[in-house]
């Protein structure tokens, strides 16, 4: 070789050797999966298969058991990759969490989205969260495949978008006890397709009690409310000890997600009335809790 080659043939010599260490690394790096859950299909559809209704009031869902059951099945459909985490859309009045997706929202694992409620309890704005989040991670190479929970057609435009980017999305979808509940669009577009049958969810989704909540027909006052919040934290108390409830004061006016949970299920017992989605009982419901712990302190 002449000398005057032999500088472009260094550099080239050097090129092709970053480019050997470059795939040696990416072939240690192991591969990485997501999985993103449509709350509203979730729940519509668990709740027709094992309830018979997709009102989100008449059952109790088990998210955080559900959702290691989702993280497990992952583990063994991508069983050379890693979890970077679940992500949990769903849709609330104002975006701001309810006692559930607060306490969703702590999970380890578990980021959640949310999208609007509007006046018909309609989800709005969720189908375009799952497109950037889908779209974002597999633009930056942060996942290889992503397990979609969903059926909604509006989602066939976050499929295309991070397939453009070289993920692999995969359809989950829950057993229809009638016909299909998944958008035939979406099922066309996506690398592969999965069905969560009965006794998946079987576990972690229970009717609620046909009196429950049925027998008040009026709709309690605020001072009822109040008052009952007062009592449970006089009963609490005595249960659960003072230096318990006093762990809470660094939080006022706020409740940790867990315990503003058992208070919203204990004061609905006491009232057999339903508090959900009704913020300004909720509120009275929390004011009358701290009124009577802070004069414990």
């Amino acid at each position: 070789m002449s000398d005057d080659l032999r500088p472009l043939a260094d550099r080239i010599d050097h090129t092709n050797d970053l480019l050997r260490r470059v795939l040696a690394e990416v072939a240690k790096t192991p591969s990485t999966h997501a999985i993103f859950v449509d709350a509203g299909y979730l729940y519509a559809a668990a709740g027709r298969l094992i309830a018979g209704t997709e009102d989100r009031r008449a059952f109790d869902l088990d998210a955080e058991g559900l959702l290691e059951a989702l993280i497990d099945r992952a583990r063994q459909v991508f069983a050379d990759s890693r979890l970077l985490r679940v992500y949990w859309y769903d849709g609330a009045r104002r975006r701001i969490h309810t006692a559930e997706q607060q306490s969703i929202a702590e999970l380890p694992d578990v980021k959640v989205r949310l999208g609007n409620l509007n006046a018909n309890n309609q989800q709005k704005g969720v189908d375009s969260l799952i497109r950037t989040d889908l779209e974002s991670l597999a633009r930056h190479r942060a996942i290889s495949d992503a397990a979609l929970l969903g059926g909604d057609e509006d989602l066939v435009s976050a499929v295309e978008a991070a397939q453009g980017y070289g993920a692999r999305v995969h359809l989950w979808g829950i057993e229809a006890p009638d016909g299909r509940n998944q958008a035939e669009p979406l099922l066309w577009e996506v690398d592969s397709q999965r069905t969560l049958d009965l006794e998946f969810f079987k576990p972690y989704v229970s009717r609620r009690s046909a009196a429950t909540y049925e027998a008040a027909a009026t709709r309690p006052t605020r001072e009822d409310v109040r008052f009952v919040g007062a009592q449970i934290a006089a009963k609490w108390l005595v249960e659960r000890g003072r230096a318990n409830l006093a762990e809470l004061l660094p939080g006022h006016p706020y409740l940790p997600g867990s315990v503003d949970q058992d208070l919203l299920v204990e004061a609905e017992g006491i009232l057999q009335y339903s508090l959900r989605g009704q913020a300004d009982l909720r509120r009275a419901l929390r004011d009358g809790f701290w009124d009577h712990v802070q004069t414990q302190y």
